[in-house]
């Protein structure tokens, strides 16, 4: 397999795991198509997301965080629609909300208040602010988790749901919740998701 196609496969395989963890998304087995209940019902296609390359490798390196993660938020997210937005107020290719991921970005960069809708309709702006929130995820709210594979998967649960959602369905402590992550296996951690957070189907991924 080429390095190419890997890197596609990757990408799939990321973007499998977030739509049917955070329940939005449905396949149309027709036409081999990915599509949101709550944007439109845009094709989700790796076309969408390539005049941001720049844009994403330049806040893939800032913040430390994998490009192949950032590509699959923003497909599975707003379908590469940087004019996106949910019932819930999220906008842009990110789905940033500004009152909570918006607000704890800025406080991270120590800046007040939050970003406006206009500035997360800017593709440079909403790709920084989003990548940013995953860095505050793994560095910070999901410190301690030590497979980088299950790591990967509860930053996407806490993209979609919130970390302290994630935790707290796992123990009130934070340090003891991170512990049972730790333990459990990709397929238990998958069930566990479904069973607590929120009906969805989790298709093959768990037969992997």
């Amino acid at each position: 397999m080429s390095i190419f196609k890997k890197k596609i496969a990757s990408i799939v395989c990321i973007g499998f795991c977030i739509m049917f963890l955070s329940g939005l998304y449905h396949v149309d087995k027709k036409h081999d198509i990915y599509y949101t209940t709550h944007n439109n019902n845009q094709f989700c296609s790796t076309e969408f997301i390539k005049s941001w390359s720049s844009v994403i490798k330049k806040s893939s390196k800032k913040y430390n965080v994998d490009p192949k993660l950032i590509k699959s938020i923003i497909c599975i997210e707003s379908s590469g629609n940087k004019k996106a937005t949910s019932r819930s107020h999220a906008v842009g290719l990110m789905q940033i909300k500004p009152l909570s991921a918006g607000k704890e970005v800025y406080r991270f960069k120590k800046k007040d208040g939050q970003p406006s809708v206009y500035d997360l309709y800017n593709p440079t702006i909403n790709i920084d602010i989003g990548t940013a929130y995953i860095h505050i995820l793994q560095h910070r709210d999901l410190v301690g988790i030590n497979n980088t594979e299950m790591l990967r998967y509860a930053t996407i649960v806490s993209y979609v749901n919130g970390s302290d959602k994630l935790l707290k369905i796992l123990s009130n402590n934070r340090r003891k919740a991170v512990k049972k992550i730790n333990q459990m296996t990709k397929k238990e951690f998958f069930y566990y998701i479904k069973k607590n957070i929120q009906p969805c189907k989790l298709g093959n991924i768990l037969k992997k």
